[in-house]
């Protein structure tokens, strides 16, 4: 593992119980960031949190990331605990049932939509005022491959992650001289837990997609993020990094 300095700065992941917010929690805790976690599965944090604790100084903090009052719940508890925050993971979301746009039911739309795009947007609201106050942050957006092409059945989660694309550029201008960087990942399949949500037509019409021939890995996922998350990376914003074994052409 190449080694990224990130000692003495402070990180907030949201969804990091597991899959790839887990992975990136890990990576961060290895290069010497203090990381609170933002989730909204309590059991999953009172788990999990305390063997984290045993690599780096790790808080959790339960947080609805669809509701303001929740993620400024968050934002405080992340504050009272490291005294600022320098770095903001946006990694929380769904993947939602496999079916055409027609046969999705509009509240199991609507939900997608808010967790995988509105999240990162209350998240963003929240955290960057106090960012643009210190005159420094990171922040990096999960988006996916989904969102550069539209995979067929997961409109929902296609026109989210493409939102959250958007919204990664939009806001990389407003903070482009605030000290602030903002990017994107787009992966292609990790193994995850998320797969469990799908079909496995979808998934081997996922895979078949690929170029390389295999997933990725949440540690591959985890490694891109944390250069991102670090002063290494200085001269990008509102940019979105390929992490599709070959399957994104642009």
């Amino acid at each position: 593992m190449n080694q990224i300095d990130l000692a003495g700065r402070n990180a907030v992941v949201t969804g990091g119980v597991r899959g790839i917010g887990l992975a990136i929690v890990e990576r961060l805790l290895a290069s010497g960031a203090n990381v609170c976690i933002w989730d909204r599965d309590l059991a999953a944090l009172d788990q999990v949190v305390p063997g984290l604790n045993k690599q780096g100084k790790t808080h959790g903090a339960q947080v609805d990331i669809t509701r303001a009052e929740s993620v400024e719940h968050g934002l405080k508890s992340a504050v009272n605990s490291f005294g600022k925050i320098d770095i903001l993971v946006n990694n929380a979301g769904i993947a939602g049932s496999t079916r055409k746009l027609w046969e999705l039911p509009p509240e199991e739309w609507r939900q997608v939509i808010e967790i995988d795009l509105v999240g990162v947007y209350m998240c963003c609201r929240t955290v960057v005022p106090h960012m643009i106050e210190n005159k420094y942050g990171r922040i990096v957006n999960i988006a996916s491959i989904a969102g550069k092409e539209g995979n067929p059945n997961a409109s929902h989660y296609s026109a989210a992650k493409a939102g959250v694309i958007a919204l990664t550029k939009s806001l990389g201008k407003e903070l482009a001289q605030a000290g602030i960087l903002v990017n994107c990942i787009t992966p292609a399949v990790i193994e995850t837990d998320i797969l469990k949500q799908v079909t496995q037509q979808h998934i081997d019409y996922m895979l078949s997609k690929i170029p390389m021939g295999r997933f990725g890995k949440k540690e591959e996922a985890a490694a891109m993020g944390a250069w991102l998350c670090s002063e290494d990376c200085s001269f990008t914003t509102g940019s979105t990094f390929d992490l599709s074994g070959g399957r994104a052409t642009y």
